[in-house]
């Protein structure tokens, strides 16, 4: 584990990507296994209505949480822009304003989803089946998101810093104990979801007291200390400035999940058991399409601030590269061994399967254009533009699947889940071409204001 800063302005490129990306692509992979190991227990000890229970939270969980997780964004980006340009009084500012955020961010999360997640599950049409389940298991949840949300930042401006790997250290532990932890309550105390969500909630805690510890045994600007913990003005205008629009794309974003989610109940708890599965699988492809936006986001943000464009150009063509291969690659061998792995996960519903197999069908194969739509935005938020993507996903993905939806979705004959999934796959193609067209033009304007 670095204790010191390393420089992402400086050095061959290619190879500080890949060596940058690999560790972020393991730890969410990692993290998807645990998430997935609570998948497998449920649907192996409690069946597929516990596995729609959990799924059916996926959503809403997301549209809460999203709004948050974007402000870890713009903490990244304000460490990486003080680093590139060597403020360290700054950086050290942007540390300690972060964390405190983050404790409020997680106070504000844990009243509202422990009070509303019922309420919010209904709304989305959740059968009257699973919403009792489903209802604990956000409740339990929630109550552990305050650590969630410490760790989120922390390991962001870890990240920023140049530190990739202290983030895997610490999910590999925290992951383990998970992982035990699900079987214990699950098995042995016959918990049900309950036991899930409690297992993730003392996961999330042990990940936030790694990263804090990592953060207090620095030896740079990034060092964190208790003490000097403190909410600065200027940092705090600057991290809201960049991570308040993409937290709020995150969470339209999310609104638009959890549109296509009451959708997808509109079919029953069986197609919502293949769907929360074959979700799952998805999200081994789309972390590690995302690891590489996240590169994208901290070498263009470090240059940025260094004031290094070519390096910046250079960043999205070998990470616009990078992530095409990564969901062809990924995505093609996902559905190709579609059945077995969702075999795993349902093991009493072979109607589930299928329905699990028609969204890896649509959604699995042309998920590189979701990467390429993610790259195009961490570029943009980089180089310090986060309302610009926020207005461009918020039209060209979130109203574009809500129109659909509201229109041809409501066609008798073109009411079906094909139909659906099509609405992401000319969201994420249209989003992405926008973008690069906006990233390619500031880059230019950028360019002429240096030369003038």
């Amino acid at each position: 584990m670095s204790a010191k800063s390393a420089s992402l302005t400086e050095g061959p490129l290619l190879k500080s990507i890949i060596f940058y990306t690999i560790p972020i692509i393991l730890t969410g992979i990692l993290q998807l296994l645990f998430n997935a190991a609570d998948l497998v227990v449920v649907g192996r000890y409690c069946g597929s209505l516990s596995v729609g229970a959990v799924g059916a939270t996926g959503a809403v969980i997301n549209l809460l949480v999203n709004l948050f997780i974007g402000l870890s964004v713009g903490a990244c980006v304000s460490v990486a822009h003080g680093l590139g340009a060597g403020r360290k009084d700054d950086v050290e500012k942007t540390v300690h304003t972060s964390i405190p955020t983050a404790l409020i961010c997680g106070v504000i999360l844990t009243v509202v989803g422990i009070t509303q997640s019922r309420n919010i599950l209904a709304l989305m049409g959740t059968p009257d089946d699973i919403i009792g389940l489903a209802t604990i298991y956000m409740q339990i949840y929630f109550g552990g998101i305050t650590a969630s949300m410490v760790y989120n930042f922390g390991a962001s401006i870890l990240r920023a810093a140049g530190d990739t790997k202290s983030p895997l250290y610490f999910l590999m532990i925290s992951g383990v104990i998970n992982v035990l932890l699900n079987l214990f309550f699950v098995i042995v105390l016959n918990m049900d979801v309950a036991g899930v969500a409690l297992a993730t909630a003392s996961s999330q805690i042990i990940s936030a007291v790694l990263v804090l510890r990592a953060l207090m045994k620095r030896e740079d600007e990034c060092r964190f200390s208790f003490r000097k913990m403190k909410i600065h003005k200027r940092q705090l205008i600057k991290i809201l400035q960049i991570g308040f629009p993409a937290g709020i794309q995150g969470s339209l974003f999310s609104i638009s999940n959890v549109i296509i989610q009451s959708s997808i109940n509109s079919f029953g708890s069986v197609a919502m058991a293949g769907n929360a599965a074959a979700s799952n699988i998805e999200g081994f492809v789309y972390i590690s399409m995302n690891s590489v936006s996240q590169t994208a986001i901290n070498f263009a943000g470090q240059n940025h601030g260094a004031g290094k464009l070519d390096r910046i150009r250079k960043t999205l063509y070998i990470c616009t590269a990078f992530v095409f291969a990564t969901g062809i690659i990924l995505g093609g061998t996902g559905y190709l061994f579609g059945k077995p792995l969702l075999g795993i996960y349902i093991t009493d519903s072979q109607e589930a399967i299928e329905y699990g197999l028609v969204r890896m069908a649509y959604i699995l194969i042309p998920y590189f254009l979701c990467g390429l739509m993610d790259v195009a935005t961490g570029m943009l938020r980089g180089i310090g533009s986060s309302v610009m993507p926020m207005i461009i996903t918020i039209l060209g993905v979130c109203g574009f699947r809500i129109v659909w939806i509201y229109t041809v979705f409501r066609i008798p004959e073109y009411h079906t889940l094909p139909c659906l999934y099509l609405s992401y796959t000319i969201s994420w193609s249209a989003t992405f071409l926008i973008e690069l067209g906006v990233f390619l033009f500031l880059m230019r304007r950028m360019s002429n204001k240096v030369k003038a």
